[in-house]
């Protein structure tokens, strides 16, 4: 299929569309902070010990990058019939095969919370406080994949900055949405400056971890039975997999179209 503007422009119109209908606040993510602080109070203090070191070296990870970012090598399988070996073979391929290959990505990955979710649900409290650094790993590494589908390196600090806000974006209220919103939609026309006003916005990347973790503390709950936990611990799980897949396709998706876009009028 030839990708004309106006067929770009209609594929834009359907990001936008999407990002409009993110206004919306669920009623049950308003009561996010509260039912963390009570696991945090019945928590034994050397779980909490744990859970915050783990999310400490995650931090350290997206603000430094590490050996273990995302690599085009990883992601081949889901190019079936495409000789894809670099990034720039990416970037050169149609939006609707970058599409396909962020949902094949979609799917494998909420299979795999899925299943983590099941096995760290079956022991109440004390697994759930192992799931939670676990599940945002799972996140952050999708995030990463999804990038790589739409043609942007991960390993580029700019890309983990971005990174960092759509996972804001997931765990914020309706005031920050849209200014996550506003922010992300700046991102690519003046890189420098708006970068340098994101990361002096984030507040440090703790407090942005620990926002995460408050908002998916009441989900959490219900994952504190044991045994019972297993289904709760799967099925939150796959849909804060969900939740970060869309999101971050729509935003890696409108980045790319408008790069393309903007290739085709300087043609």
């Amino acid at each position: 299929m030839i990708e004309t503007i106006a067929y770009l422009r209609n594929e834009l119109k359907t990001c936008e569309d999407w990002e409009k209908d993110q206004s919306d606040l669920w009623f049950w993510d308003k009561l996010g902070r509260l039912p963390f602080k009570l696991i945090d109070r019945f928590t034994p203090k050397f779980i909490q010990k744990k859970v915050g070191l783990i999310l400490d070296e995650l931090g350290s990870y997206i603000q430094s990058g590490g050996t273990y970012l995302s690599s085009i090598a990883a992601l081949k399988n889901y190019y079936p019939n495409q000789n894809i070996l670099t990034l720039e073979d990416v970037e050169n391929l149609p939006i609707a095969s970058m599409d396909e290959a962020a949902a094949r990505l979609s799917v494998n990955r909420k299979r795999a919370a899925t299943l983590q979710g099941a096995s760290t649900g079956v022991g109440g409290i004390f697994t759930l406080t192992i799931d939670i650094p676990m599940l945002l790993g799972i996140q952050l590494k999708t995030l990463q994949d999804i990038a790589i589908c739409y043609g942007f390196d991960p390993a580029d600090k700019n890309e983990r900055i971005f990174i960092v806000k759509v996972l804001q974006f997931i765990s914020a209220d309706i005031v920050g949405k849209k200014a996550i919103l506003q922010q992300l939609s700046m991102f690519d026309s003046n890189q420098n400056e708006q970068s340098r006003e994101v990361v002096s916005e984030l507040q440090g990347w703790r407090e942005v971890v620990f926002s995460y973790r408050d908002q998916i503390g009441w989900k959490k709950l219900f994952q504190m039975i044991p045994i019972a936990g297993l289904l709760f611990g799967a099925f939150i799980n796959r849909s804060a997999v969900n939740d970060i897949a869309e999101a971050g396709t729509m935003m890696y998706r409108k980045r790319a179209i408008l790069k393309r876009i903007k290739l085709k009028e300087e043609e």
